[in-house]
């Protein structure tokens, strides 16, 4: 593949996409080192002046905001935890055991990504609701779950797949069961698709709002998200308080992202390109 002509007007044009889609969140930065009466000036400023950390201040005063950062740390990771567990084996499955249904099992994980979150929030809400698990942390961490889930199986399934079978038969030549052939074999091999699979599980759980919204009424479990639309009000919405909270609970999006890009990117470039 010969290389472009003028990779000068590639990193522009890609320069142009990134800061276009990096805009918001600077935006919601720079609102929220702005000083509550000037957040609304008919003259956008695009450099706040003078910067202050009221905004902060008043986020940080709320008194659910520990709280709500507690619920949503333990139901992502709770998420993460039971995506893993169910995700992995189940892939393994897909990869390796011959039976009947599962091309049709793989196409039905595809076709579970497809309906929208609003789709499932009422049927969820009906089936957990009799269950017993209408505003618990196990309740949100399942219906999360129903998102991660399908598409940790397919990321993870051609990477299980690329795996040579020869050290798996070599393994239970040895006696090896397959699960001590998934765990001590299969899953050193696959470390990155793993932990990309765990990252994203993290970001798609610690960012749901409607499951939140809808299963956890209470402020005992409700995610942080949900706490976001309690700062929008009837006769108006506080967006300096709002903004600040939002680039706080961004923070732990971007430092997941950061410590695992690497993983991230290797393990799902690895999934697209065996598949």
């Amino acid at each position: 593949m010969k290389p472009p002509r003028h990779p000068w007007l590639l990193t522009a044009l890609a320069t142009v996409i990134t800061a276009a889609f990096l805009l918001p969140v600077y935006w919601m930065v720079k609102t929220s080192l702005t000083p509550p009466d000037r957040i609304l000036s008919p003259t956008p400023q695009w450099v706040p002046s003078p910067v202050t950390g009221e905004n902060y201040s008043t986020a940080l005063g709320y008194a659910g905001l520990t709280r709500a950062l507690l619920n949503s740390l333990v139901i992502a990771g709770g998420v993460v935890a039971l995506t893993l567990l169910l995700g992995v084996p189940l892939a393994y499955a897909l990869a390796r055991v011959r039976m009947r249904g599962s091309g049709a099992m793989v196409l039905g994980l595809l076709v579970a990504q497809l309906p929208p979150a609003i789709v499932l929030a009422a049927p969820l809400f009906i089936l957990e609701r009799r269950a017993g698990l209408s505003d618990t942390y196990l309740g949100l961490i399942a219906a999360d779950t129903t998102l991660t889930l399908p598409f940790t199986v397919i990321v993870l399934r051609p990477v299980m797949r690329s795996v040579s079978p020869e050290l798996e038969e070599a393994a239970l030549v040895d006696g090896c069961g397959l699960p001590g052939v998934l765990l001590r074999v299969v899953l050193p091999l696959m470390v990155p698709a793993v932990v990309a699979a765990a990252g994203l599980s993290f970001l798609i759980a610690w960012g749901e709002f409607l499951f939140g919204l809808t299963l956890g009424p209470g402020p005992d479990v409700q995610p942080v998200t949900v706490l976001l639309n309690s700062f929008i009000g009837q006769h108006g919405t506080s967006w300096g308080a709002l903004m600040a909270t939002a680039t706080l609970i961004s923070i732990p999006v971007v430092c997941v992202f950061a410590v695992f890009q690497r993983f991230i990117v290797g393990g799902l470039a690895t999934g697209s390109v065996r598949g």
